[in-house]
Parts: C-alpha cells; sequence; structure tokens
C-alpha cells in the first residue's frame, strides 16, 4: 500500500482533489447570491480560500507533523477544551443566527464548536478505549462511562439545535465502540438508545417534526415544507447524464435554497450531471476505503480507532447530505465534506486529513 515511513500519497491527493473540486463548484454555486449580496460574485469563494482553505493548510500541515501519539495523550484535554466552547455558546460570547446558538463570535472570528467536536470526541473515545479491551465489555468500566459523555456531548449538541451532528456523532461513537471488541449486548443496548433519543428530539421539537412529515408525504407542501427537497430534485434531474454545463444552473437563481451549503450537491448533479455527482462519489468512497484499509493494516489500537472514527465520520456525513438531497432520506442541514461553504468545517475535515496522513506515517 505504501512504503514504511512514508504518508500515503493517495489520501493526500484525493483531499486536495475534493479540495479543488469544492472550491470550483462553490465559484459557480455562489456566483448570484454573491452579486445580489453583496455586489461580488466571488465573495463567498474569496471568504472560503481566506479563512476556510488558509486555516485549513495550516491544521492539515500542523496535524500531519504532529506525532499522532501526542493525541492519545491529549485526547481528555482536547475534549474538555471542546466542551467548554460548547458552553460558551450559551454565553454572550455565542451568536444567535435563525433561532439556532450554534457559533462562537470572537471578534471578527465566527466558528462552529461543534465542528472542532468532531475530531477531539473521536480522538477521546480512541485514546479511551485503546488503553484497556477490559473497557470495550465491561458494563462499569466502559459502557456507562461511554454513555454517560456522549449523552452529555448530546444534550448540548440538541440544545444549540444541531440535531444532524448528533446523529453524526452518536453514529461514529457506535461504530467506534463496536470496532473496539465491545459485547454485542452492550451494543443493542447503545442501538436503542440512540434510537430512543433521536425520536425524542424529532417528536418534542416541531420543526424536526415537520422534516420526517414532508419526506413521508413530499407532494402535501410543495410550497413550504416540501420546496427544500422538490427543488433539490428538480436540480438533479435537469442536469441528465452530462449536466447543463459548468455555470449554467438555474435553480441556484433564487430557487434552490442553501445552494452553497446543505444543497451545493443539487448544483454540482444539475451543472454537471449523473458524471459529475458519479465523480465526486467516487473520490468520497476513495478517500473512505484507503483510510479503513489504513484501519485494517496498522498494529497501532489507538491509531485503528482513530481511523475508524473519521473514516466513519467522512462515510457517515456525506452520505446523509447526498441522500438528503436526492430525497433517500429527510433532509438534515448538514454540509457536504470539503465541498459546502464553510471555513470552519473545511478546516476541520482538512485537519483531520493531517491527522490521517500522520497515522500513515508513522503507525
Amino acid at each position: 500500500m505504501k512504503r514504511y515511513g512514508s504518508p500515503d500519497y493517495v489520501i493526500i491527493a484525493v483531499i486536495g482533489l475534493l479540495v479543488i473540486f469544492g472550491l470550483i463548484m462553490l465559484a459557480s454555486a455562489s456566483s448570484n447570491l454573491g452579486q445580489t449580496r453583496f455586489n461580488d460574485p466571488f465573495f463567498y469563494l474569496k471568504h472560503q480560500i481566506f479563512y476556510g482553505l488558509s486555516l485549513g493548510i495550516i491544521g492539515f500541515l500542523v496535524a500531519w507533523k504532529i506525532p499522532y501519539r501526542w493525541y492519545q495523550k491529549t485526547s481528555v484535554f482536547l475534549l474538555l477544551a471542546s466542551v467548554v466552547l460548547l458552553f460558551l455558546v450559551f454565553t454572550p460570547l455565542g451568536l444567535n443566527s435563525g433561532n439556532a446558538e450554534r457559533w462562537l463570535q470572537l471578534g471578527p472570528i465566527t466558528f462552529q464548536p461543534s465542528e472542532l467536536l468532531k475530531i477531539t470526541l473521536i480522538l477521546y473515545l480512541a485514546a479511551w478505549l485503546s488503553r484497556s479491551q477490559e473497557r470495550s465489555q465491561s458494563l462499569t468500566k466502559g459502557f456507562l462511562p461511554l454513555l454517560l459523555v456522549v449523552a452529555l456531548i448530546s444534550v448540548l449538541l440538541l440544545k444549540q439545535p444541531t440535531t444532524s451532528i448528533t446523529v453524526i456523532l452518536l453514529g461514529v461513537a457506535f461504530i467506534m465502540y463496536f470496532a473496539s471488541g465491545a459485547k454485542l449486548k452492550f451494543m443493542g443496548i447503545m442501538g436503542i438508545l440512540v434510537a430512543v433519543i433521536v425520536t425524542a428530539a424529532i417528536l418534542i421539537t416541531p420543526y424536526r417534526l415537520n422534516r420526517v412529515v414532508y419526506f413521508l408525504n413530499p407532494d402535501a407542501n410543495l410550497e413550504s415544507g416540501g420546496y427544500h427537497r422538490n427543488q433539490a430534485l428538480i436540480a438533479i434531474g435537469s442536469g441528465n447524464l452530462l449536466g447543463v454545463g459548468y455555470g449554467q444552473s438555474t435553480t441556484k437563481i433564487g430557487y434552490l435554497p442553501e445552494p452553497i451549503g446543505d444543497s451545493i450537491f443539487a448544483v454540482i448533479g444539475e451543472e454537471l450531471g449523473f458524471v459529475g455527482a458519479i465523480f465526486l462519489i467516487s473520490l468520497f468512497a476513495l478517500l473512505i476505503t484507503r483510510i479503513f484499509i489504513l484501519a485494517k493494516k496498522t498494529g497501532d489500537r489507538f491509531a485503528k480507532l482513530s481511523l475508524i472514527g473519521f473514516g466513519t465520520l467522512i462515510a457517515v456525513q456525506s452520505f446523509m447530505n447526498m441522500a438528503a438531497i436526492s430525497g433517500l432520506i429527510p433532509l438534515t442541514g448538514v454540509p457536504l465534506p470539503f465541498i459546502s461553504y464553510g471555513g470552519t468545517a473545511l478546516a476541520v475535515f482538512m485537519t483531520i486529513g493531517g491527522i490521517v496522513t500522520n497515522i500513515s506515517k508513522n503507525s
């Protein structure tokens, strides 16, 4: 797969391709929006490059150079820092936008602490589960402490509210716990609890429940609740095999909600067609497969669980985005990794790429 002591260049190349592809598509998807709001068709592209890409490159290079075992030693402190930041969004430092408290504003810098949590929680779980095989199979030393940590984080995320990230991280924790050698009865209990938490969050919150209702009956509210899904499907359907041409999307001009964020996959499907969509899906599939192959080959338990966590994160989040926009699951509001607009998200996923690359070089 690679020479001992050398990084996995396939992973580096695929991440580079995803980032470049994302910037190219953002330039198209955001042009009308940038012109309308800021009289600059490249406003969002420049913001993504100056903040997301620049911080992402720094994060990638730093994570590549820091020996991955350092994360194992400091994982608990990194997680605690992330939890503190989650608490701070409910203080005057938090930024309320669209009835959601998900952002921190420190001077000119605005970011989502929940994005940072994706890294720190995975590293913490990998470090904690790798210390002893007994933790994976013990009720009091493993299962209950794990539930306590996951429950605390879930409450903070659901309060923001950010259901999609909660579901993603619960899924990642579930897979990592299973990969660590957990007993099947614990896995069953955890699966039931996750289902109960997600179901309760949906039932007690009207906007979450409405998303499920609109998914089950999409034709009932085409002009209101079902509008987003309907426009996304129109965009994807218009692309046919080869697409309408780069920059030629019509649905992004005032019809498709969130064309630079959650819905950018619909713009890709419209402009580049089935071929463009398959190309993007293939890049994700190659990256995820490569990470899991690396996890299988490494003999270091912490490295293995970290890779499984990061691979699962990318797989689950990319699937949820593309499946929701394609009408296969309810709309989630989750961005497409490496592709959607968002400086914090891009920087976080590029940093994850740096950690994975470091593990590929040193494990």
